[in-house]
């Protein structure tokens, strides 16, 4: 059997390669696309019973159906978010989807830092500077983080890792969570309303999941809590912030830095190469623009290590699926015979 892959990157490749190849010695082959899935290239997918999706296809009821009328079978999405996917409408149509539980929380925690401390210390403006051997310092000045507050939003795996991150500089940790983690609870956090996490927090960093109570989590009302010079970070996804209100944040003088890994709008724009084209997308061009704004294209997770741990998991789904059973993996279970 073919089993084709979508949205896969450059680097991912022999990753998924060598995981496919491990698991199933050749009895199945893997066919990798770069295209995203959506219903312009839902047809190319005719006659695959599994499909290995990305979290920037787009998997709504029409793809869906155009799928499951191709043949397709099992989805296995190659992501631990689902937020692309209808899955109402996949179990209408028989389909079994499976995604990426868990895999290394450390990835997304240590590149949430690498943006915070960026940000902090102007590093990108100091670079570009240097390039051109402009050599002063005006306007590079950052501050301590030691003895300031880290408000960490969402404290499972991940949070948990940047909290631990945090408590390493000597920072003051405040949590916000529906359930305290004894790991954070350990390393000295406090858990609070988010009220006050924002109003408190020297740096805030997002680690929840995009569902509909999560969504614009932080909005207009929210942001207007934070000091005027804290610093934000999302490396979770893009919904999480609304833009348009940070936007009017950042005109307004507030914010003293942003790092942004995700974007709410960046399907069919991240992971692409945009750079002889217009960017039609206002919002995201405006962010461009904000000198202490530095938006990364959804690589967080981007490490050998993880990488290889969403490839080895994505082929154990389709493993089960072809032997069926299901996992804690499983988001739609395979129909009953």
């Amino acid at each position: 059997m073919e089993i084709v892959a979508y949205g896969v990157l450059v680097d991912e490749q022999p990753l998924l390669r060598a995981a496919f190849d491990t698991a199933f010695d050749g009895r199945h082959e893997l066919r990798c696309l770069g295209l995203f899935l959506n219903r312009d290239t839902a047809p190319t997918a005719a006659g695959h019973e599994v499909v290995l999706s990305s979290v920037n296809d787009t998997l709504d009821a029409e793809v869906l159906r155009a799928l499951a009328e191709g043949g397709t079978r099992m989805i296995a999405q190659r992501a631990t978010g689902f937020n692309n996917i209808d899955l109402t409408a996949a179990k209408e149509l028989g389909l079994t989807v499976a995604r990426v539980s868990y895999y290394s929380p450390y990835s997304v925690a240590e590149f949430a830092w690498t943006l915070a401390l960026a940000v902090n210390r102007r590093i990108v403006r100091a670079a570009h500077r240097t390039r051109e051997f402009d050599f002063r310092l005006d306007g590079l000045m950052g501050r301590d983080l030691r003895g300031r507050t880290a408000g960490v939003v969402g404290t499972g795996k991940i949070g948990a890792a940047f909290a631990a991150i945090a408590h390493g500089f000597g920072m003051r940790l405040l949590g916000w969570d529906i359930a305290e983690n004894p790991d954070c609870v350990a390393l000295g956090m406090q858990y609070v309303e988010r009220e006050q996490l924002l109003a408190e927090a020297d740096l805030v960093s997002l680690h929840v999941p995009l569902l509909p109570a999560t969504h614009h989590l932080l909005d207009a009302k929210t942001l207007g809590l934070m000091k005027d010079d804290a610093i934000l970070i999302n490396s979770s996804r893009g919904g999480l912030i609304d833009t348009g209100a940070l936007l009017e944040t950042l005109r307004a003088g507030r914010l003293s830095g942003v790092g942004l890994d995700v974007y709410e709008e960046e399907a069919g724009v991240f992971f692409l190469d945009k750079s002889l084209e217009v960017m039609t997308d206002e919002r995201l061009a405006r962010l461009m623009t904000f000198s202490n704004v530095l938006v990364t294209s959804h690589q967080a997770y981007f490490t050998q290590d993880a990488v290889s741990q969403i490839a080895e998991t994505t082929v154990a789904n389709v493993a089960d699926y072809l032997t069926g059973r299901s996992s804690d993996n499983t988001l739609v279970a395979p129909p009953a015979p």
